[in-house]
C-alpha cells in the first residue's frame, strides 16, 4: 500500500524521509520505499519540546538528502502546523501518512524495474551532534552482504529470537535489530529506546520473558543494566537462552564485561555469550566479531608504549597498563589493514595505526560529497596493489592470530553513552552560556572515569565582569552552573567537570585553534 502510494507520486529512485517514532508504523515505512524502489532515508522526528536542537539537524538531512516525500504518522503530521512554524520550507515537502492510506492501494503495486544489488537501498546519516550529517549510501548489495556475515557470525537459526530496545534510525537498531531477523527468519521483540533509558531493566526482563537469544547494545547499556538493577531483580530473570549478548558502538570496557557476568550470572547469564565485535555505518555495519562460543579474549598493554603507537604487552596490575577487549577477527569477504594514517604504510601485528576496511559491505560513499567519498572510501595502501579501502577514523591493532584491538580515535569524536558528539559543536554550546565566558576560549574533551567516558569542560572568563571577590565567586558558580545546563539541554550530555580558567591561558596551534589534546 505505501509502495503503492509512493510510486503513484512518481518516488522511484528519490530519496523519502522516514519519520516515525519506533515501532512497526517504521518498519511498514521503510519496506514500502524498497518496494517502491525509493531511496529511504531514516530520521528521528523532531521534539517539539527541543526544536531548537532537533530541527536544524532534521533540515539538514532533508537539504542534504533532497528528499521530496515524507513518510510520517497522523499522530506526528497533527504536529506539522507547529513545525511548519518553525520550519516554513518543511511545507514544500509532499507529506504522508502512512497509517491512514485508503484500503486496496496494495492491488496496484508491481515491482519496480531495474533495481539490483548496486541500487541504492537508504541513506544512513551519520548519528551525532553535528550540524552537517553526512549520508552513507548503502546499497542493496551492502545490505544483504552485511546481513548474511551477521548472520553467520550469530550463528542465527529459524529457533533464534531477538530482543531489542536500540533506535531504529542508525545502523545497529535498523540492520542488526530489524533487518537481521527478517532477513534470518526468526521472530523479534522490540521494545521502544525510551522505555530501557527509563528503566534499564525492562530490556532483560523482555530477553527473560521472550527467551531471548541474541540482543545487546552499547557498552554503557550492560553498565546501566548492573547499577539499576536490585537482587530481587536479578533474581526473578532467567538468563539462560541468551546466546548472544552483542557489544558495540563503543569502546569496550573489560570493566563492564565483569561487573555484568557477576551480576547476571546467577540468572542464569553465560560469560561465552559476550560478543564484542567492531563496526560503522560506512561498512553498513559489522565489520569483525568473535567466535559465537567463545569467551571475549583481552591484553592488557603498557600506556606509555600505546602513545608511541606500539601495543607491549605487560601484568595487569603494573603502572600505566590498559586493557583493551578484542573486537574478533575480520569477517568473510572482508579484510582489515592498519595503517600509519599518515605515510599510508601498512603497519605489522603490534603497531598501532589507523583501521582500513575493504570489501563488499564498504558502503558506496557520502551522498553528494565527492571530495569526503574520495579521502574517505578511496584510500590506497603505499607500495601495495588492492583496494580502494574504507578509512574508518579509528585506531587499533592486529594481534598475530588476526584479532582486532581498537585504542581509540583518530577524530576529535567524543562518544558518550553510545552517542558520538563533536567538540566544536558543545564548545559552541557552551561560550554562549553564561556573558562571562569568553567565545573561541573554550576546549571540550573526554577523560576515563570509573571506566566509562566522561565530558570535561575547560573555558576562559573575562575577569572583568567578575566584580569584588564576593561577587566572583557567585558569578563562577553561576556561569558554572549555567554550562552545565546547557550542555544537558542542547545535547543531553552530562559535564563531569567544569573548569574556568583566565584568558590566554587556553593552548592553542599557531593558526589560533585549540589544542584539546595539548
Amino acid at each position: 500500500r505505501i509502495a503503492s502510494a509512493l510510486r503513484e507520486h512518481g518516488a522511484q529512485g528519490e530519496r523519502v524521509l522516514l519519520l516515525y517514532p519506533p515501532g512497526l508504523d517504521y518498519i511498514a515505512g521503510f519496506f514500502g520505499c524498497l518496494y517502491a524502489g525509493a531511496v529511504a532515508v531514516p530520521a528521528y522526528p523532531p521534539d517539539p519540546m527541543r526544536l531548537e536542537r532537533t530541527l536544524p539537524r532534521l533540515r539538514a538531512i532533508i537539504q542534504d538528502a533532497r528528499a521530496s516525500v515524507v513518510l510520517t504518522t497522523s499522530g506526528i503530521l497533527g504536529l506539522s502546523d507547529f513545525v511548519f512554524e518553525q520550519a516554513p520550507d518543511f511545507r514544500a515537502l509532499h507529506w504522508m501518512a502512512t497509517d491512514t492510506l485508503p484500503e486496496g492501494g496494495e492491488q496496484d503495486w508491481v515491482a519496480p524495474e531495474g533495481l539490483g544489488a548496486e541500487s541504492l537501498a537508504f541513506l544512513q546519516y551519520t548519528s551525532g551532534s553535528t550540524g552537517t550529517p553526512k549520508g552513507v549510501m548503502l546499497t542493496h548489495g551492502n545490505l544483504l552482504h552485511n546481513l548474511s556475515l551477521i548472520h553467520g557470525a550469530f550463528g542465527a537459526r529459524a529457533d533464534s529470537v531477538g530482543v531489542i530496545w536500540l533506535p531504529p534510525y542508525h545502523d545497529m537498531g535498523l540492520i542488526g535489530g530489524i533487518l537481521e531477523p527478517l532477513h534470518g527468519g526468526f521472530p523479534v521483540a522490540l521494545m521502544s529506546p525510551m522505555a530501557f533509558l527509563k528503566r534499564p531493566m525492562a530490556w532483560l526482563e523482555a530477553v527473560s520473558r521472550f527467551g531471548g537469544t541474541i540482543s545487546g547494545g552499547p557498552n554503557f547499556a550492560f553498565d546501566l543494566c548492573v547499577r539499576k538493577s536490585t537482587p530481587e531483580q536479578r533474581q526473578a530473570l532467567d538468563l539462560s537462552r541468551w546466546e548472544v549478548a552483542f557489544c558495540g558502538a563503543e569502546p569496550i570496557r573489560p570493566e563492564t564485561l565483569e561487573r555484568f557476568v557477576e551480576a547476571f550470572g546467577p540468572s542464569g547469564f553465560r560469560r561465552e555469550a559476550f560478543y564484542p565485535c567492531y563496526g560503522l555505518a560506512e561498512g553498513t555495519l559489522i565489520v569483525s566479531g568473535g567466535e559465537k562460543s567463545a569467551q571475549p579474549v583481552s591484553v592488557t598493554i603498557s600506556g606509555g608504549a600505546l602513545e608511541r603507537h606500539r601495543a607491549e604487552e605487560m601484568g595487569a596490575v603494573e603502572p600505566g597498563a590498559r586493557t583493551l577487549v578484542g573486537c574478533g577477527r575480520t569477517l568473510a569477504e572482508q579484510r582489515i589493514a592498519i595503517v600509519d594514517p599518515e605515510t599510508l604504510e601498512r603497519r605489522a601485528p603490534g603497531e598501532v595505526g589507523e583501521v582500513w576496511v575493504s570489501g563488499p559491505s564498504v558502503a558506496q560513499g557520502y551522498w553528494g560529497r565527492e571530495d569526503a567519498t574520495r579521502e574517505t572510501f578511496q584510500a590506497r595502501i603505499a607500495r601495495e596493489d588492492g583496494g580502494p579501502y574504507l578509512r574508518t577514523g579509528d585506531l587499533g591493532f592486529l594481534r598475530p592470530e588476526g584479532e582486532l584491538y581498537v585504542t581509540g580515535r583518530r577524530k576529535d569524536l567524543i562518544i558518550l553513552r553510545g552517542r558520538n558528539h563533536y567538540p566544536q559543536d558543545l564548545e559552541a554550546t557552551v561560550e554562549t552560556a553564561h556573558p562571562i565566558l569568553r567565545p573561541g576560549g573554550v576546549a571540550v574533551f573526554a577523560v576515563e572515569v570509573g571506566g566509562e567516558e566522561r565530558a570535561v569542560v575547560v573555558q576562559e572568563i573575562d575577569v572583568r565582569r567578575l566584580g569584588d571577590l564576593r561577587q566572583k565567586f557567585e558569578v563562577a558558580d553561576a556561569a558554572v552552573g549555567a554550562i552545565r545546563q546547557r550542555l544537558a539541554e542542547s545535547h543531553e550530555v552530562q559535564a563531569h567537570a567544569v573548569v574556568l580558567i583566565e584568558p590566554g591561558s587556553l593552548p592553542k596551534t599557531s593558526s589560533g585553534k585549540v589544542q584539546r589534546h595539548a
